[in-house]
């Protein structure tokens, strides 16, 4: 008899709920909300959420759509955005995530400070990411972009150098580049770094882990464009090799091999509780007991 279970640390993190929630509340009393980029990154609830009025837009859509209401997600925006809206007369919907949201009033701050400091900024994420975006806007551009190690030969290592990270980064991979900073600035200059990183995603590490490693077989449910989902699916993996990365129930097509007991079922910040519930099933249904 095969026993599922789903991960209570898994779904939607504050930010996400608090963005969600705005929207439901807004098409409660209105037949069409826009909101620029996918609200969360799962084509599913995006689609669940479609279907009440919610449109996602793009910001060249921004540019020319004038007296409508618009969300903003999580990740936040920069300041160019607020600009845009205030000309076309749109009304705002703020749904940053106040972690994001203190992020970037921190790092629009030593932005101003630095320009008398000569210090460089550089921000640990994911280039190209939403949240990085509305980060690097808070320094009018100037910001640093790190991904990977080699992307520090970007900065210049006798100027004072200021280290950020997107939210949802990894602890290890933050720590990684500090180090790799500390290894070759030159002596006499100053070096600082922020830990901001969100600790309701890194908390998460160890718990996804604990959970993959005392089951049989899992399934990690999220959407392709998770940036978060990648990270915490690589240490489901470490944890179990018996870890699937999956995007919906109807992935799963075939029994598990005879000897799996006992299945789990996680998934990224921003997977729906209401998501892996369908997985649940859907493994009940491909595996029924004897």
């Amino acid at each position: 008899m095969i026993e599922v279970e789903i991960d209570r640390g898994s779904g939607f993190c504050f930010g996400v709920v608090n963005a969600i929630q705005s929207a439901e509340r807004e098409l409660n009393g209105t037949d069409i909300l826009y909101c620029l980029g996918d609200i969360v990154h799962n084509s599913l609830e995006v689609e669940r959420l479609k279907a009440l009025g919610l449109h996602t837009i793009g910001h060249e859509e921004l540019g020319w759509l004038k007296n409508k209401t618009v969300l903003l997600r999580a990740h936040g925006e920069p300041p160019s955005t607020y600009e845009t809206a205030q000309r076309n007369q749109i009304k705002i919907i703020d749904a940053t995530c106040p972690v994001v949201l203190r992020l970037q009033q921190k790092i629009h701050k030593c932005y101003q400070e630095s320009k008398t400091t000569n210090a460089q900024l550089a921000i640990y994420g994911k280039k190209g990411h939403a949240e990085v975006n509305g980060l690097v806007g808070q320094t009018e551009g100037t910001a640093i972009v790190v991904e990977k190690l080699e992307d520090l030969n970007k900065l210049d290592f006798t100027r004072n150098i200021i280290l950020f990270s997107q939210t949802t980064k990894s602890l290890d991979g933050f720590r990684e580049m500090e180090e790799a900073i500390l290894r070759r600035i030159s002596p006499g200059v100053t070096f600082h770094s922020f830990d901001t990183i969100c600790r309701q995603v890194a908390n998460r590490l160890p718990g996804i882990k604990k959970f993959a490693s005392t089951h049989d077989w899992v399934y990690f449910v999220a959407g392709e464009k998770s940036s978060n989902g990648k990270m915490l699916f690589e240490e489901c993996l470490k944890a179990n090799p018996h870890s699937v990365f999956i995007s919906s129930a109807g992935e799963i097509t075939r029994p598990l091999p005879p000897s799996v007991k006992h299945v789990g079922v996680c998934g990224a910040t921003s997977t729906p509780k209401w998501l892996m519930e369908e997985v649940a099933v859907k493994i009940k249904e491909c595996n029924p007991n004897p």
